[in-house]
């Protein structure tokens, strides 16, 4: 097992190491792998008055490790640092910082970087039933109660660490789990077990008022029930302990799954675990539950989690994940900018990142937000980030978005430097060597990378100044960009014959007017701010839809969201945009959206967009969707039933326990948008009960997304968020479905999942 690994050990074991953030800020912290195998705890030798997840990281949110002094922090210290003992742990999402790393020996940093890419390896290898069985209703009879998610709350419940529990310990675990009980129920709990024969037994079998290893095993097991399983369970097995493998095809035939008695011994054989059952074809109550918490029963459809879709049409014809000033952490004029945020990005599945670039000290360009008080990062170092990165996540091409500020002969470095360490993934020249009348597709540029900036010269006053040659957009904000709009006014706008030749197929040109830009090759490419393309939404719906079908429109927020916030990226999906450039760094609906817009398709970001959207000849308007194709009115009925293991919003206030309500919204065309929740639950995040049905009538499904949001309800201030899923409403699936929750940065939520049944017509 991963317990054996020799680094894996020496994790358990723990380290002092230093953690460093400048020059000036090192500070000694201790580090060790808890036993659950995925969390570690990282404590500073002065007692912390901060929460316990403020403490501690997770393997599963571990981007990757990188060795060595790769970080700015780390390379910014100039070698006082030494190489071999220093290492990044990466955070895939949300703002949470690297953490840079220095051991106390060569050998303990490598322990560290070789045991925790173990540990991701043997996340990314578990099988569903690995994965399943660390829920603690199988805990009792299946698995270690030392390898059950609930194994670090009991840990901790246990106030005086003698692996028994009293009273009082369970009810501190309850308040952990996010569970309130009245006194007579928590203390039935703690006393029965089960009926058996008319006879009561007690969990306290040892009669010591404190509850052993296999007594808190059967506690757990009590407490995790799910009598809505259990209802359904013996309605398909006619009050039966178990189901045969007819009576499952008969569930599966109500799913909308393959219904053959070959698929139901498939789901038998893998997910039943009482191995009795499994050899006579009988799936019990503990497989049921398992397979409905699979991939394989997830409201997501799982044929969708790979690359299924045509990727040979036109560039044009997809959706593509988009990033909008990738270089920045936080907000647009004062925060830090890093190459963190386009390793995140394209691990991520962005295939579309911006460089806004400057003129640098030496003759080497910098990329920062110009005219702000934000910090510069070398352009080297950007590409050799991409260079690293581009294709981990997906395969297929990346666009860099140039905004270009820089004199002539910096940019000729740009051009050297993109070329250098690009090398011949970059696209230097059409395929073969020649344009076509319309844009190569994705398949055909697997692998490459394409330069989206100026191509043509124009020739100002002074060649020696800042060129002003940057796409339209930044020229085009207002408040401290209107300052540069002038200044540029009188500088060169001459470009590099060198970066002009890189520009293939994604020449930034003004927006023409739609009549004018069906007179022009599909390589040439308009930027449009938020408030640009939802005029022409409103106003040309239709022309915009049509636009799109054969060149690229690339879309950004407006300058006035300095705190980097984000615009509705639905509409301008409505009108078949492709790039539509998001702020990555800040999480929130939009970016909810964004998630989910590009979860299907293996999230390699390209999803095609849908037909009525790729045709010259349509009449798609997304203001009046009535007329022409893509409208086809559907009714969808969302019974949510249950929620499970949602969390507790404030874990230093040990009585504070969400009141949760869940609301369902559909994001699509104006006719189409809709939300609808249901009551409070109070006092229970732990196992809340609805059944209560939503309904929703959608008149062009293809586009709409399909947002479920968990909340605490408040009565004198506003709901808190708890959690979401976003996904497209063609990959939503039938039947009874499980959620699997994710927090506001876009990272799991696991355990916490809603219990819902999906009926489309």
């Amino acid at each position: 097992g991963v317990a054996e690994d020799k680094d894996v050990r020496f994790m358990l074991r723990g380290s002092s190491m230093v953690k460093v953030r400048s020059p000036s800020w090192q500070k000694s912290r201790s580090l060790r792998l808890l036993e659950d195998g995925v969390t570690v705890w990282c404590e500073s030798s002065k007692r912390s008055r901060r929460s316990t997840t403020a403490q501690t990281f997770s393997v599963m949110d571990v981007e990757c490790v990188r060795e060595g002094c790769q970080s700015e922090t780390l390379r910014g210290l100039g070698g006082s640092l030494p190489e071999t003992h220093c290492f990044t742990v990466v955070f895939k999402a949300g703002n949470r910082k690297s953490l840079d790393l220095k051991g106390s020996s060569e050998e303990e940093a490598h322990h560290w970087v070789r045991g925790l890419r173990t540990l991701q390896e043997r996340i990314a290898s578990m099988s569903q039933r690995d994965k399943l069985e660390q829920y603690p209703s199988h805990a009792s009879n299946h698995c270690p109660l030392s390898s059950t998610w609930i194994y670090g709350y009991l840990r901790r419940a246990d106030l005086n660490k003698d692996g028994k529990m009293s009273y009082e310990e369970v009810q501190s675990l309850l308040q952990m789990i996010n569970i309130q009980l009245n006194e007579q129920y928590a203390k039935c709990l703690f006393k029965v077990l089960y009926v058996h024969v008319c006879a009561l037994q007690q969990c306290d079998r040892s009669a010591n008022g404190r509850l052993e290893n296999s007594e808190i095993a059967e506690f757990c097991r009590r407490l995790m029930r799910r009598p809505e399983l259990e209802a359904m369970f013996r309605r398909y097995s006619g009050n039966d302990s178990a189901l045969s493998a007819e009576e499952l095809k008969e569930f599966l035939r109500d799913q909308g799954e393959e219904a053959t008695l070959k698929q139901a011994t498939h789901v038998i054989n893998t997910y039943e675990l009482n191995n009795r059952a499994k050899q006579s074809q009988f799936m019990t109550l503990d497989g049921f539950t398992m397979y409905l918490l699979s991939s394989e029963s997830d409201v997501f459809n799982p044929a969708h989690a790979s690359v299924h879709q045509d990727m040979t049409q036109p560039l044009a014809h997809y959706f593509i994940s988009a990033s909008h000033n990738t270089y920045l952490t936080k907000d647009q004029i004062t925060s830090t900018s890093s190459t963190e945020p386009y390793i995140r990005a394209l691990n991520q599945g962005c295939r579309c990142v911006e460089l806004d670039c400057w003129d640098g000290d030496k003759g080497e360009p910098v990329i920062c937000h110009g005219h702000t008080l934000t910090s510069k990062i070398p352009f080297k170092e950007v590409i050799q980030t991409i260079a690293e990165y581009a294709f981990k996540a997906s395969p297929y091409p990346l666009i860099l978005s140039l905004e270009n500020h820089c004199t002539v002969e910096q940019q000729s470095v740009m051009a050297h430097h993109l070329r250098t360490i690009l090398g011949d993934s970059l696209v230097t020249k059409p395929l073969n060597g020649q344009l076509t009348k319309s844009l190569p597709s994705p398949e055909e540029l697997k692998g490459r990378i394409l330069v989206k900036g100026k191509k043509e010269h124009v020739h100002k006053v002074d060649t020696s100044s800042s060129s002003g040659s940057s796409s339209s957009e930044d020229e085009r904000r207002s408040g401290i960009k209107n300052k540069k709009e002038e200044v540029g006014k009188s500088v060169s706008s001459k470009l590099s014959p060198d970066l002009s030749a890189l520009v293939v197929y994604c020449r930034s040109v003004p927006f023409p007017g739609f009549s004018e830009a069906t007179k022009k090759p599909p390589t040439e490419m308009s930027s449009f701010s938020e408030s640009e393309a939802q005029r022409h939404s409103k106003e040309s719906g239709k022309a915009f839809v049509q636009h799109n079908t054969r060149q690229l429109s690339r879309i950004y927020p407006s300058g006035q969201r300095i705190q980097s916030s984000n615009y509705n990226p639905q509409t301008m999906w409505n009108c078949g945009c492709q790039i539509v450039a998001l702020n990555f760094q800040t999480p929130g609906e939009q970016m909810d959206l964004n998630q989910g817009r590009f979860l299907p398709n293996g999230r390699c970001g390209y999803v095609l967009k849908p037909n009525f959207q790729r045709t010259r000849d349509n009449t798609f308007d997304p203001e009046n969707p009535t007329q022409g194709l893509g409208c086809r009115p559907t009714q969808l009925t969302i019974k949510v039933i249950s929620a499970q293991q949602l969390p507790k919003l404030n874990m230093d206030k040990p009585n504070s326990i969400v009141d949760p309500l869940v609301r369902i919204e559909v994001h699509g065309v104006p006719a189409d948008n809709a939300k609808s929740e249901t009551p409070h639950i109070n006092n229970n995040g732990f196992n809340p009960l609805w059944n209560t049905t939503l309904s929703f009538k959608i008149l062009v499904p293809e586009l709409a997304l399909i947002r479920f949001v968990v909340e605490d309800h408040d009565l004198t201030s506003s709901n808190d968020f708890v959690g979401q899923f976003t996904l497209p409403f063609p990959s939503l699936r039938r039947g009874y479905r499980h959620v699997h929750l994710l927090k506001a940065d876009g990272s799991s939520l696991a355990p916490a999942t809603l219990f819902v049944h999906i009926k489309v017509s």
